[in-house]
């Protein structure tokens, strides 16, 4: 069916792409695309969660997705948000075991899947994959040290600048203009402040004309004193 042919086109046209497959043969990734599904996700939705199998390695072809977990007390916790053309769940789906967070779709999504069962063989053939597998995961490593002494800064600034330009980075077509597309309610679950303390430091940011706040997202005006906010209480070396 055309419609199978390019929905298949898009596919391989999306890892052709992507740093993690764009050295691949075209041919390979055809054949990986077969197998490979799409689904799309409303704002809200639970792509996957905590102590689910990790049987499929997925990857967000567009919108964002929110990693996190929710306390019975019904407080959220975000890890990170992720966007288009990075991978999720990569760990459990490499050592098998149950999913540590919660993926939940933070605005309407597409993401790609591949089930462990197809992509295990093709991961196998493909030694330079594999390095790049253990380049991710690396990655991950140092962002989760990052992560933890973020959290152990007692001082509001600084962790609301470190994750500011951390976001920032996320999407350099959007980080041009200085826009940041993350709510003060998502700011105050990744940092661990109420929200009503990171509304006050924002608007204490835009009265001093480094911000500039909009619905959904705060753009960014002067960068060079938002890095030396967040480069206080950096570790030397």
């Amino acid at each position: 069916m055309p419609q199978d042919t390019t929905r298949l086109d898009s596919k391989v046209a999306f890892l052709s792409g992507h740093p993690m497959f764009s050295d691949i043969d075209r041919g390979a990734l055809v054949q990986l695309c077969h197998y490979a599904k799409t689904r799309k996700y409303r704002k809200g939705a639970v792509v996957f969660s905590k102590g689910d199998p990790g049987d499929r390695l997925l990857a967000v072809m567009s919108g964002t997705v929110k990693i996190g977990i929710s306390a019975a007390s019904g407080r959220s916790t975000i890890f990170n948000l992720v966007g288009a053309g990075e991978l999720i769940g990569e760990i459990a789906f490499l050592d098998g075991s149950p999913r540590t967070a919660d993926a939940v779709a933070n605005s309407a999504c597409e993401i790609l899947s591949f089930d462990k069962r197809d992509f295990q063989p093709f991961m196998a053939s493909q030694p330079a994959l594999l390095l790049k597998f253990i380049d991710l995961l690396c990655r991950r490593l140092r962002w989760v040290s990052q992560h933890v002494e973020q959290i152990g800064l007692p001082d509001l600034q600084t962790r609301l600048a470190r994750t500011l330009i951390r976001l920032g980075a996320r999407d350099p077509s959007a980080a041009a203009n200085g826009k940041v597309a993350v709510t003060q309610q998502e700011l105050s679950e990744m940092i661990g402040m109420s929200r009503e303390s990171i509304n006050r430091q924002l608007r204490a940011w835009v009265a001093q004309g480094w911000l500039q706040l909009g619905h959904g997202h705060v753009i960014v005006r002067d960068h060079a004193a938002l890095q030396a906010t967040a480069a206080e209480d950096a570790p030397a070396g």
